[in-house]
């Protein structure tokens, strides 16, 4: 496994595709969201919030995630990629809806929460199409945090 430092285009393209989405979010969040937010654990809470900050920084301090050959290796990218568009597509599909805690929490080909779930699922084969522990590590936490917050918010709403 060799690390390398560097700029990463790769990881700024999936952070945008992340974090574009979510400031559309901010002004179009289901009604009552703040009452399920209230409820977050906070053990949970804290993995998210240090899950976020290292997949930030590690997905643009690695050049590790930048294409320079065409190899087996790379349809572990494209499969990120993928996911990364199924959460365009996600998002896509909630802003045109009626913007229901139900629509947020929604699954997308049989992936649950889906919102929570495939940016996670993306980054972590980014981490290993990069063969970079850390950010395999700090997806794992921010899995841990986001999906597991998400899961126990789509379970209030039943």
């Amino acid at each position: 496994m060799n690390i390398n430092f560097g700029f990463s285009y790769i990881g700024l393209m999936f952070l945008l595709m992340l974090m574009i989405p979510n400031i559309i979010w901010s002004k179009n969040k289901p009604e009552n969201y703040d009452k399920y937010v209230q409820n977050e654990n906070k053990v949970l809470l804290v993995f998210e919030r240090l899950g976020e900050i290292l997949v930030t920084c590690f997905s643009l301090i690695f050049s590790d995630f930048n294409i320079n050959t065409i190899s087996i290796w790379t349809i572990i990218l494209l499969i990120s990629f993928m996911f990364m568009i199924l959460y365009e597509i996600y998002w896509i599909r909630y802003f045109k809806s009626n913007k229901t805690m139900k629509d947020f929490y929604s699954s997308l080909l049989g992936v649950p929460v889906a919102g929570a779930s495939l940016p996670v699922l993306a980054f972590l084969l980014l981490g290993i199409y990069g063969k970079n522990i850390f950010l395999i590590i700090s997806t794992i936490l921010l899995g841990i945090g986001h999906i597991g917050i998400h899961l126990n918010h789509e379970k209030e709403l039943d």
